[in-house]
């Protein structure tokens, strides 16, 4: 088959699968927005006291939409430093956790006892809320934004761990036989043999816990008070201003699907594997 016939048979098939594509990646999502901002509306027009239309929460949003990193003061600056603010917070957490839970996943999946030791203390603490440890975390730093990192760091630790150790022990028995018949060293059959099968799993639980992460900071932010999109919208709330607050509910929720794409897109660069959507 010469190049032409490639370029045509490419053409055609393309032609073949524009149509779908626009229609899930389009015309289907613009739907499912459609109908949530009519509920909103119908809702809004049902409570309008209090709660805005989406045409009055846009309009009242206009200066921070279009000015988002102003500056007018101390404690006046647009929702771009807001949320800057809130990423450096989850960004530091969320490293520090995985640099944690990454080997000690390793050593749970390798290592049977180590599991047995492990395996107790973290079902106990896997399942407290976020806001059990800040009160534990402003007591041991007593001030807000290292305990904010903090809170991050421990409640995104256990998706990453759970995952990477799930992966280090559904490698197949078989490849760890032959390296050993091969007389690889322990490092070696990590590097080369566990590490790239676990992989999949390790980004699992990477996009969980970044998930988990961009959570919490909301919530520890609303409790902290200072310079972050949770405060914001505490702040907003606190003022009776619902447009403001809307308008935070939508930066917190794009800013969450822009974080779980970035990492799935280095999943893709780092396994050469398609990611899964969800997590």
């Amino acid at each position: 088959m010469n190049i032409a016939a490639i370029l045509v048979a490419g053409r055609v098939a393309w032609n073949r699968a524009k149509p779908l594509l626009v229609r899930d990646a389009v015309i289907y999502p613009a739907i499912g927005f459609l109908g949530l901002i009519l509920l909103w509306w119908a809702i809004a027009l049902v409570r309008h006291e209090l709660m805005p239309t989406p045409l009055e929460a846009l309009t009242a949003n206009l200066d921070y939409i279009f000015h988002p990193f102003y500056r007018r003061g101390p404690g006046d600056l647009g929702i771009g430093w807001l949320l800057l603010a809130s990423l450096r917070r989850v960004s530091i957490g969320f490293l520090l956790g995985a640099a944690v839970a990454i080997p000690t996943g390793f050593l749970i999946g390798l290592s049977r006892p180590a599991m047995l030791i492990l395996n107790p203390i973290i079902q106990i603490l896997r399942p407290v809320s976020p806001l059990a440890w800040l009160p534990i975390a402003l007591a041991m730093f007593g001030v807000a934004e290292p305990s904010a990192i903090f809170v991050i760091f421990i409640t995104s630790l256990w998706s990453t761990m759970i995952n990477t150790a799930l992966g280090v022990a559904s490698v197949p028995k078989d490849y760890i036989d032959v390296a050993r018949v091969l007389e690889m060293p322990a490092y070696r059959r990590i590097y080369k043999i566990i590490l790239p099968a676990s992989l999949p799993y390790i980004f699992t639980g990477l996009r969980l816990s970044l998930g988990i992460a961009w959570l919490v900071i909301v919530a520890v932010e609303m409790l902290t008070g200072g310079v972050g999109i949770g405060f914001f919208l505490w702040d907003e709330w606190n003022r009776l201003n619902l447009s403001s607050v809307f308008l935070a509910v939508i930066v917190i929720g794009l800013t969450g699907l822009i974080l779980d794409y970035l990492i799935g897109r280095l999943q893709v660069l780092v396994t050469h594997r398609p990611a899964k959507t969800g997590g």
